[in-house]
């Protein structure tokens, strides 16, 4: 996610022919899911007044919708100050996993948009408010340092990939078999029916933009304005995708971040030049690998975790002076010294969720050996976050039988794409590939940028498309192209909130 932390928080469907017509929206006169309302209301397990919230029922599993039991999706929503809203716009904060009822306050701020539209925050099924699933808090990132490459720690890596599986699948029991993106894309379409729309828009982010992009794959009659923002490349699959994160990350990292550092060292005295501030944090590194420094409450910052603090801060620009002193102040620790610092829901419901879509969708390749192979391979060329294999898990995961659609942009509404040039999380590549094979859509680049969520936070140029082409209906008739905004000043202050909404894929 987007938050700056200091620890580690971390198939055809066979289906009967009524159940098949239900989830497709029909023979819907009877059915007490789609005859439902939502009471809306204070939010009164969030600090967000201005939004009112909301639950709705649906099938556990779409297949076979009046057999199985319900499970609940939680909703927010951000109203027109006045006049009735002309129609319904779905947002979605990434992962796959992120809670997203508190997204639509980002958007406060952007009248046009709010004026004309109400604005709705979602909390998929597995997170959040919603149904949840659980791994029992167990985060196989936090046993072994990836780096370390010798025969024994690369067994007790996979070990650990192999034990999150199974502590996934055993915790989340049938719940965690069905929380994969076909049937968030059908409790999302139920929401629309429920909202009283025959078609709706969408702003998603990181794994939303796979989201919207399965949604109008599936519902591409139901489709209006879909905004996807810092694209995974979601014409192929989850394993491509997280394969690609030591190029963006690195780049982020090299190109921009350490620069950064170097350019104001007479604040945070790592290195005049960006190779001195990168040794030293493979400096660092090493030493807190073979002594953590502890923290006020006990926990340790070890290698692993300043990698996670350092990868975190690439996701958005306003985050690197924080990071900056925190990285100085491990710098100079000693190791006895402390650096600065209705339905069950489960802290971990964020992180189980995006295990059980990942790898429930994803038909993965190899097995031990390649995933060393691999991490080899992109740790080389890509060390900041290249030997770390989040969907290791995957490769030991008693997958369903499941065959998504394939996202073509056939016979869907234009849509239009936001990518930053040096997005550490959804590399630009991936997002022109996509935009490659997703028939009528448009690409809006923005470039000298490289944080990861564009509209909603401060680039005018970018705001100003997106909500001409949500509110006006402007589509543009080719691909386009705006600047991106400076880096901060060391003593810029900025509200982090809205950047923790934004959730990418650490």
């Amino acid at each position: 996610m987007r938050r700056l932390v200091v620890a580690v928080s971390t198939a055809v469907l066979a289906a009967t022919l009524p159940a098949q017509a239900l989830a497709e929206g029909r023979d819907q006169s009877t059915s007490p899911h789609f005859t439902q309302t939502i009471a809306w209301g204070p939010c009164t397990d969030l600090d967000a007044p201005t939004l009112e919230c909301g639950t709705y029922r649906a099938p556990q599993d779409w297949r076979s919708p009046r057999a199985g039991k319900d499970i609940t999706i939680a909703v927010s929503r951000l109203r027109p100050k006045s006049g009735q809203a002309r129609g319904s716009v779905l947002t979605n904060p990434g992962g796959p996993g992120g809670p997203g009822r508190l997204l639509p306050r980002i958007y406060e701020g952007r009248a046009k948009l709010v004026d004309n539209f109400e604005v709705i925050g979602i909390d998929p099924r597995g997170t959040g408010a919603s149904t949840n699933v659980t791994c029992a808090n167990f985060d196989f990132r936090a046993l072994a340092d990836p780096r370390d490459r010798s025969r024994e720690n690369v067994e007790l890596v996979y070990d650990a990939a192999a034990l999150q599986a199974a502590a996934c699948q055993r915790h989340s029991g049938e719940f965690g078999k069905v929380v994969n993106t076909e049937q968030t894309v059908k409790d999302l379409d139920l929401l629309r029916h429920l909202l009283g729309r025959e078609k709706i828009s969408w702003i998603g982010y990181s794994g939303g933009t796979w989201m919207g992009a399965y949604y109008a794959t599936y519902f591409p009659d139901r489709v209006d304005k879909f905004v996807l923002d810092s694209n995974t490349e979601f014409t192929t699959t989850f394993q491509d995708i997280f394969d690609e994160f030591g190029r963006g990350f690195e780049r982020r990292f090299r190109v921009d971040f350490l620069p950064w550092v170097a350019k104001h060292d007479d604040v945070y005295h790592l290195g005049k030049t960006a190779e001195q501030v990168r040794l030293k944090y493979e400096e660092t590194r090493a030493r807190l690998a073979e002594h953590p420094v502890p923290l006020p409450d006990g926990q340790l910052v070890n290698g692993v975790v300043l990698d996670f603090i350092l990868v975190q801060a690439q996701y958005s620009k306003q985050l690197f002076p924080t990071t900056a002193s925190t990285f100085a102040q491990l710098s100079q620790a000693s190791t006895t010294s402390a650096a600065a610092a209705v339905d069950v829901r489960y802290p971990d419901a964020p992180s189980a969720t995006l295990y059980s879509v990942t790898c429930n969708d994803t038909k993965f390749k190899g097995g031990r050996a390649y995933l060393a192979r691999e991490a080899e391979r992109l740790g080389r060329q890509y060390p900041l976050i290249g030997y770390y294999q989040l969907l290791a898990p995957c490769a030991f995961w008693d997958r369903p039988a499941l065959r998504l659609k394939t996202p073509t942009g056939e016979n869907v509404p234009p849509v239009l794409m936001v990518q930053s040039v040096r997005d550490p999380a959804t590399p630009v590549e991936g997002a022109r590939r996509a935009h490659e094979k997703f028939a009528n859509s448009r690409l809006l680049t923005v470039t000298d940028e490289g944080d990861h969520g564009i509209y909603g936070f401060g680039n005018s140029c970018v705001d100003d498309l997106v909500e001409s082409f949500i509110v006006d209906g402007k589509v543009p008739p080719n691909d386009l192209t705006c600047p991106g905004t400076p880096l901060p000043e060391p003593t810029s202050t900025f509200d982090t909130t809205n950047t923790a909404v934004i959730n990418g894929w650490l």
